[in-house]
């Protein structure tokens, strides 16, 4: 965490993501963000459209998105942003989504896989468990399903693709040894299952990515994809808890970011120029840090592709 100083990058813990772009001009780029109807998602998209890139906000919330897109275009009136329903813990409103971006001729050249849930024991539409089909299944198949475009994309404009998976710290303290529970991934734990489900779900976004990483490097495809942790990320809890709430409010504003400065690792890593070749690697903090082993280790990763490859296809 680069809290007190400028990692390498010359970038920071606060740094937004105006601040990380500044100069930066993605005219002619087009990138889907899912989750960008609200909070970090949203700042990004319009950070990115600033920038020039023509965003598709992809979300279930379509009058949230709708209403994001009305704000970017009234700071930038020549933004160019569009609106798409996408709800990821359906592995059926991933495909309509995907043949609907297809169908309608836009080039891709950055994914951004930002959405994600937190909550108790639920089973999805498929019967997977909620937050698993959510933070990683449902970008697995996106990403699968987008693939060809953006790798058409790359190889005409002759620019680099870029996907980046959102994930976060707490993947360090995923609770099961396997790493990922492969046979017991519908199993209800109680007590602690949110804790546990999103810790796992974002302990496979980094292993996806870094698979990803890995075989379109092999294939020499020009497609970076890479992961990171957006920083803990300011709100209102704290003006709620008497007493100590107090002293949590000092603290949270330490340790915790606000929005533009949630946003700004996404941008860094969707835009800057220094990122470029830049493969496999986890970011915080707009500087490339260290996952926890699990994270890193080959073999689970390409036990968690060819696994999430039998879920999405069944």
């Amino acid at each position: 965490m680069w809290l007190f100083g400028r990692g390498s990058s010359g970038f920071s813990f606060s740094n937004t993501a105006e601040e990380v772009t500044n100069g930066i001009d993605a005219t002619g780029l087009t990138a889907i963000i899912t989750g960008a109807a609200s909070g970090m998602g949203a700042e990004v998209a319009r950070v990115i459209a600033l920038r020039g890139a023509h965003v598709v906000i992809a979300d279930r919330n379509v009058t949230a998105g709708r209403a994001v897109k009305e704000d970017i275009i009234k700071e930038s009136h020549n933004a160019k942003v569009d609106v798409m329903e996408l709800d990821l813990s359906s592995m059926a409103s991933v495909r309509k989504f995907a043949d609907e971006f297809k169908s309608s001729g836009l080039s891709l050249n950055i994914l951004i896989n930002n959405a994600g849930i937190a909550t108790n024991f639920k089973l999805s539409q498929d019967n997977i468990e909620l937050v698993f089909a959510t933070n990683h299944l449902g970008h697995f198949l996106l990403t699968n399903l987008l693939l060809d475009t953006m790798k058409s994309t790359a190889r005409k404009s002759k620019i680099e693709g870029r996907i980046i998976n959102v994930a976060s710290a707490l993947h360090w303290l995923s609770s099961y040894g396997e790493g990922i529970r492969f046979d017991n991934i519908n199993e209800k734990i109680t007590g602690r299952h949110i804790l546990w489900s999103y810790t796992q779900s974002k302990l496979a976004n980094i292993l996806h990515a870094n698979e990803l990483a890995r075989r379109l490097k092999e294939g020499e495809v020009h497609i970076t994809a890479n992961s990171l942790h957006p920083g803990t990320i300011v709100t209102p809890i704290y003006q709620h808890t008497p007493n100590t709430g107090k002293f949590l409010s000092i603290l949270g504003r330490l340790f915790t970011k606000n929005v533009q400065q949630g946003a700004s690792t996404a941008c860094y890593v969707a835009l800057h120029p220094d990122v470029k070749c830049i493969s496999g690697q986890y970011f915080v903090d707009n500087n490339i840090s260290t996952s926890h082993s699990k994270a890193r280790d080959i073999l689970l990763a390409k036990k968690l592709w060819d696994f999430s490859m039998e879920m999405t296809q069944n």
